[in-house]
């Protein structure tokens, strides 16, 4: 069974690295879009971020929410906001049931890593096998990518 490989993009720096994840690994790609995007400033979409996040809000989702079905390997990558994952991907946890599924985080950062992501994972995925996954700069190389995955699937 393909893997499916959900991600939730700001401006298109994850969605470049999951489309390579697909490529690598021929897995479904699927997007989450929330119904109200955030603000095309950055500096009023982190205000808006900020205070989401704060308050444990879960934006409603107008695509990426549907069952993921057979699927057993689900990776499922966010840009790193605030040390944590971007508010529609805990919208897509919560709604989404993960059981039993193995879950592989990536996020893109600005040097910040997973910040406490892999902490945030397990605690809304507690009935899921989580995975170290990958932390990439938007400078990435393909081959980086390539590389990590060939040696930890």
């Amino acid at each position: 069974m393909k893997p499916i490989i959900v991600y939730y993009s700001y401006s298109g720096i994850t969605r470049r690295l999951a489309e390579d994840i697909a490529l690598i690994t021929d897995g479904d790609l699927r997007e989450l879009q929330p119904q109200q995007p955030y603000s095309f400033s950055y500096n009023t979409a982190v205000k808006e971020v900020r205070e989401e996040i704060e308050k444990g809000y879960c934006p409603p989702l107008m695509r990426g929410a549907e069952a993921i079905g057979n699927a057993e390997v689900i990776f499922v990558g966010s840009p790193n906001w605030l040390k944590t994952f971007a508010p529609p991907v805990r919208s897509f946890l919560r709604t989404v049931d993960l059981d039993g599924k193995t879950i592989i985080p990536f996020c893109t950062h600005g040097g910040g890593g997973f910040g406490r992501m892999i902490e945030d994972y397990k605690r809304e995925c507690e009935h899921s096998i989580i995975k170290d996954g990958i932390a990439l700069k938007g400078d990435y190389s393909f081959d980086e990518l390539k590389a990590w995955l060939d040696h930890n699937l």
